[in-house]
């Protein structure tokens, strides 16, 4: 049972007859007492009066999936099951960080009849995100008061991590086609195979001539090359203590899914294949053998729920179990934190094993700010000093990854992205993917 408003105002207006009722001897208190039975009398009866809200049945109709930040509508099919009219209120639970805006949906439902109930979402954290129950005022005829009831109807909606980095890849994808189309490199590598034939210009690479071709013909000719397909790139995403950082708006660990997802897609159009294992000390999400169109949902159907964890990852068994995803990988990229000197012995320690067996390439998200700050306050002085240390222990842990034989990449959370594909694609200029 609950009460309205309209409850308080009618035992206020029992002021007149209390008033009348003292005037003609009665006591006071009594004639309170009397008044305030009379109220109460009268909320029960309308609460009674009221339909049952059991009666109703709920069938929502939810998305399965949306991107962060992305508006979407939830539906709830209500049904009067029951032999009454219901005038009464509707309130969908969902958890805070769906965005629901918590409205009380005012609906009237006849006997067997139904209503569409919208319920506006707008979520603001990535995962699972849950309704599990319905709460329904079913009011009594007079607007007092009313019956109250939960009617279970247990809902989800997948919020996927938003990759906003997507505007980056028309660029990349235009510098992939040059490499691939008309422009193929000119520079044989591990990662290149014959494209065509061709004549030499002034400022062509010699090594690349092909005698025999120049011979039969009356003008030197030169061999092109162009970026190998099937190579396998491996993505390692690190989710252990150091992803929980606060860098830029949100945490280490949503700039590594932005990065992993911008190179994932620029390797699905360049004909490679990509593996994405998420760690710590175990393995909390994988993909693996999956081509084509369907490379990116399930990368962030995996990533979705993933949260950072409060605990050290285990380098050694994350790059064991990396090496089970494929046996001949041509590119790793780790994406964690590596700024630290005492905390990245064990990621050094593992490393050399890892670049002998493919190109390694580290990336790390950090919200150091670019330029010196000034100088206006002993805050901004202490603010400034800790800047310069953390930076000076990221270029000793840089250096360190340079002589374990891997590249270090480390930006604001923005600009990693574009950085690693870019590098990617330098690796394929080169020859060396």
């Amino acid at each position: 049972m609950y009460v309205t408003g309209r409850l308080p105002l009618l035992v206020a207006l029992g002021a007149v007859p209390v008033v009348l009722l003292t005037t003609a001897g009665v006591a006071p208190w009594l004639a309170t007492l009397v008044w305030i039975v009379v109220c109460v009398a009268v909320a029960g009866t309308d609460a009674a009066l009221a339909a049952d809200p059991r009666r109703l049945t709920i069938t929502r109709t939810i998305p399965g999936r949306v991107a962060l930040g992305r508006a979407v509508a939830a539906e709830m099919r209500v049904r009067n099951t029951g032999e009454r009219t219901i005038r009464g209120l509707v309130r969908d639970a969902w958890q805070p960080t769906a965005g629901a805006d918590g409205t009380r949906h005012a609906v009237v439902i006849p006997p067997g009849e139904s209503r569409v109930v919208r319920v506006p979402l707008l979520p603001r954290r990535r995962g699972e995100l849950r309704s599990e129950y319905v709460i329904v005022r079913s009011a009594g005829p007079w607007g007092l008061a009313g019956r109250q009831g939960r009617i279970d109807s247990p809902g989800a909606i997948r919020v996927l991590p938003p990759f906003t980095a997507r505007r980056h890849l028309p660029s990349r994808l235009a510098r992939l086609r040059e490499l691939d189309g008309s422009t193929s490199v000119q520079v044989r590598g591990q990662g290149t195979e014959f494209d065509s034939l061709r004549e030499y210009v002034r400022g062509d690479d010699v090594r690349s001539i092909d005698w025999r071709a120049t011979a039969r013909s009356s003008t030197t000719m030169l061999r092109t090359w162009r970026p190998e397909r099937d190579r396998h790139v491996v993505i390692i995403i690190d989710t252990g203590r150091t992803s929980a950082a606060r860098v830029g708006d949100g945490v280490r660990l949503d700039a590594a899914m932005e990065a992993s997802l911008l190179l994932a897609a620029l390797a699905q159009r360049a004909g490679d294949h990509v593996h994405l294992m998420m760690f710590d000390r175990v393995m909390r999400a994988r993909v693996t053998r999956v081509d084509g169109p369907g490379l990116l949902p399930a990368m962030v159907d995996a990533m979705a729920p993933v949260e950072p964890q409060l605990i050290d990852t285990d380098w050694d068994a994350a790059f064991g179990a990396a090496r089970s995803l494929t046996s001949r990988p041509n590119l790793i990229v780790v994406l964690t934190a590596q700024d630290a000197v005492d905390a990245a012995r064990g990621f050094l320690g593992s490393l050399p094993a890892l670049a002998r067996r493919a190109t390694v390439v580290i990336g790390t998200a950090t919200d150091h700010p670019a330029s010196t700050p000034p100088r206006a306050s002993a805050e901004d002085v202490y603010r400034e000093a800790a800047y310069a240390r953390s930076a000076h222990d990221a270029e000793i842990v840089a250096a360190a990854i340079a002589r374990a034989g891997a590249e270090a990449i480390v930006d604001h959370p923005d600009a990693l992205p574009p950085r690693i594909a870019d590098r990617y694609l330098a690796l394929k200029a080169a020859g060396r993917l």
